[in-house]
């Protein structure tokens, strides 16, 4: 294991605008994975790797092959691969885990990587305020509005999903996404609270689609991993130093 680096990346939004449109950014994704396997201790996707992903009892969503076939080589050569949902991609259950071998998280996760303490979470609904998102969360989360959307034929509710996700994108402008400050920045200070009753290293998130990497305090480091659709970007810590690259495109 000396040498091995641990590999974060979120928000790939696989499948956005459509599957065939972004046929491109998933072969770009699985090279990435293929490129960094033989480097790597573990691995964590940090939520929304997909733009919609909702599973039926005996109906998932097509497409994503490539992604799904490196990720299950990946977790078969014994390299665990964290996957943690995120508000695109909540409604994972049984098929994701069994079929790729990834270790599913729901809620912040925390743990030790490589002598350092990590807190790692998606982001969504985190920090004070913003209480419309976390009442939209609920529902999202619902066992009972879950049964309900399952009833519903998955044409027609996938359609609705994806036209719903697409609308959102596009009035939120996530290109024009900048840090609100750290007074104002949900996500750093739900960090800044943990980091006042617990020490870690290392605060990992993914949802805001921003590249962040500062000092949270003296000992510890806030860190955004940005995103897929623009940054095309990926954390790495090798023990010593985490950083924040970015893939190569046109290759």
């Amino acid at each position: 294991m000396t040498n091995k680096k641990i590999f974060f990346a979120s928000d790939v939004h696989l499948g956005h605008p459509t599957v065939e449109e972004g046929r491109e950014r998933e072969l770009l994704f699985a090279k990435w994975l293929d490129d960094i396997k033989d480097q790597a201790q573990e691995i964590y996707l940090v939520g929304d790797i997909f733009d919609f992903w909702y599973e039926y009892k005996r109906v998932a969503p097509r497409g994503f092959t490539r992604v799904l076939g490196k990720i299950a080589e990946i977790t078969d050569s014994g390299i665990p691969v964290h996957f943690f949902t995120g508000n695109h991609d909540v409604w994972v259950y049984d098929y994701l885990p069994k079929e790729t071998g990834v270790i599913l998280h729901r809620e912040p996760f925390e743990t030790e990587l490589l002598g350092k303490k990590f807190y790692i979470a998606h982001g969504d609904g985190l920090g004070p305020g913003d209480l419309n998102y976390k009442l939209l969360k609920f529902a999202f989360t619902s066992k009972f509005l879950q049964f309900m959307f399952s009833r519903l034929h998955p044409n027609f509710a996938f359609g609705i999903a994806h036209a719903w996700s697409n609308k959102s994108r596009g009035s939120k402008g996530i290109k024009a996404q900048k840090f609100h400050g750290e007074d104002k920045e949900l996500i750093y200070l739900h960090a800044k609270s943990i980091a006042e009753k617990q020490h870690f290293d290392y605060y990992v998130f993914g949802h805001r689609h921003l590249k962040i990497n500062k000092e949270i305090t003296n000992k510890s480091r806030f860190i955004l991993l940005g995103d897929w659709l623009y940054n095309f970007s990926y954390g790495v810590f090798d023990g010593d130093e985490f950083q924040l690259k970015s893939v190569k495109q046109g290759k």
